[in-house]
């Protein structure tokens, strides 16, 4: 899996556990799924993403996994 997709993979994860949370626990909740979003914006705008960064440190993918032309050199 790339870095691309785990990325998407853990942000969904912790949208649905923020809507889950605000509806069981408390509507403070709400914030953590704001900040999901709003890092999830400034990710795309930017493009420097801390969880990319925490991924490719624990071993998960290299930047060449991610870049278009290797995905579409391997096809």
């Amino acid at each position: 899996m790339g870095i691309e997709r785990a990325v998407r993979l853990v942000a969904g994860f912790m949208v649905l556990l923020g809507a889950g949370l605000t509806y069981f626990v408390s509507p403070w909740w709400i914030l953590f799924t704001v900040f999901i979003g709003v890092n999830l914006v400034q990710s795309s705008l930017t493009k420097w993403c801390l969880m990319a960064i925490i991924l490719r440190s624990i071993g998960l993918g290299t930047k060449e996994e991610d870049s278009c032309a290797v995905r579409c050199a391997r096809t």
